[in-house]
């Protein structure tokens, strides 16, 4: 059975620590493990950001007062890492001013404990956020997204931007069928195949018609659909 919200498991949830104290590293992986998580911890600052791609964790738990790197600088570091970036993020810290905690989530933290915290209460609120988290992954389950568009093959919507765009069903599936396959050239035989269940003696200049309406209506994101010259087309984003 798949995971949801409502089945959360903690042993399908990797915890990162990042504390320059040993002792709270010790004690909050023995609390965490015994919840059921899979935890590890690393004390020194320095080689957290190395760490956390190695392990690439579900969920990372950050304090903020540590010498040499901080956890805010330590938290940008992690946001803007292609790998580490959707990564959700609980400070922990001695700091109690409102400041210091608008701070923290200014850097993209998910919630914000202060010293001293009860293991509980912090345990509680890392399974509610990666409830959360899993929420939204099952909710963005079938849907594509390339660079500003969004197809959702279980409503059948396209939007542009955040914009709904209204295809027709052969549009729509031509899209599906490249956004599937990003940065691989479809042949138009292939998408005659695939997209008309056509075989590949019929003209292809159907094909290059459905393309030129598709792209007029991506507007600007039309761009994307690039043809390559005697071949057919593909989608690409970069």
């Amino acid at each position: 059975m798949k995971e949801t919200a409502s089945t959360f498991t903690p042993a399908n949830h990797s915890i990162l620590i990042i504390d320059d104290e040993p002792d709270i590293c010790e004690l909050l992986e023995y609390k965490l493990r015994n919840e059921g998580f899979r935890a590890e911890s690393v004390c020194n600052p320095l080689e957290a950001f190395g760490k956390a791609r190695d392990l690439s964790p579900d969920l990372i738990v950050l304090d903020v007062m540590m010498p040499d790197l901080d956890g805010f600088r330590l938290c940008s570091m992690f946001k803007v890492d292609s790998k580490l970036k959707n990564i959700p993020i609980l400070f922990l810290t001695a700091k109690v001013k409102i400041d210091d905690r608008v701070k923290g989530f200014e850097r993209g933290a998910d919630d914000y404990l202060t010293k001293p915290f009860d293991t509980r209460e912090l345990i509680a609120r890392i399974r509610v956020i990666l409830s959360r988290t899993l929420t939204k992954q099952v909710a963005l389950q079938g849907k594509l997204f390339a660079g500003g568009i969004s197809l959702d093959p279980e409503s059948h919507e396209v939007t542009v931007d955040g914009n709904l765009v209204d295809l027709t069903n052969t549009e729509f599936k031509l899209l599906h069928l490249m956004m599937e396959r990003t940065g691989r050239v479809q042949s138009r035989e292939n998408l005659l195949v695939n997209v008309w269940n056509y075989d590949t003696d019929i003209e292809t200049r159907t094909v290059d018609n459905h393309i030129g309406r598709l792209r007029s209506k991506l507007g600007k994101k039309g761009n994307f659909v690039k043809t390559v010259r005697g071949v057919g087309y593909k989608l690409l984003t970069d």
